[in-house]
């Protein structure tokens, strides 16, 4: 398995990981209340936060476990990476456009805040996944 695709599969499993966490921390800080007032921002910090450093350190261990495959990517590495990150940020745009609707409208914050994280983790996934069928079926 080429170094990228470990890293693709990485990074889809912590975006997953991480946002499963972060619902359950805002439904149990919910306690019974409406959604909007459960305390989410230093939950979503954090599984931000983790999720960057889980990233860099998935990165720096496969880089290890993968020195003696060679960590040269080559142009079907390139491409890949290319092509999934492509399809991965639709939902950045997606993300955008929501909150700004929502904003336009003046949801609460925490809808805004909550739908830019989703559409993020999203992106994460859809651009993971990509990649990897990439890897295991060839680009079409």
């Amino acid at each position: 398995m080429a170094f990228e695709e470990k890293q693709a599969w990485a990074l889809g499993v912590i975006a997953v990981v991480g946002y499963a966490v972060y619902v359950v921390l805002v439904l149990n800080g919910a306690a019974g209340r409406p959604l909007v007032e459960a305390p989410y921002v230093g939950a979503m910090l954090w599984t931000i936060l983790f999720g960057i450093v889980a990233g860099i350190v998935s990165g720096i261990w496969f880089g290890i476990a993968s020195r003696n495959d060679g960590l040269q990517a080559d142009e079907r590495d390139r491409e890949i990476g290319r092509f999934g990150d492509h399809i991965g940020q639709s939902f950045v745009v997606i993300g955008g456009v929501s909150a700004m609707a929502l904003a336009m409208f003046e949801a609460p914050y925490f809808w805004i805040a909550n739908v830019l994280y989703l559409c993020f983790v999203l992106s994460a996934v859809l651009g993971s996944v990509a990649k990897i069928v990439f890897y295991r079926r060839g680009m079409l």
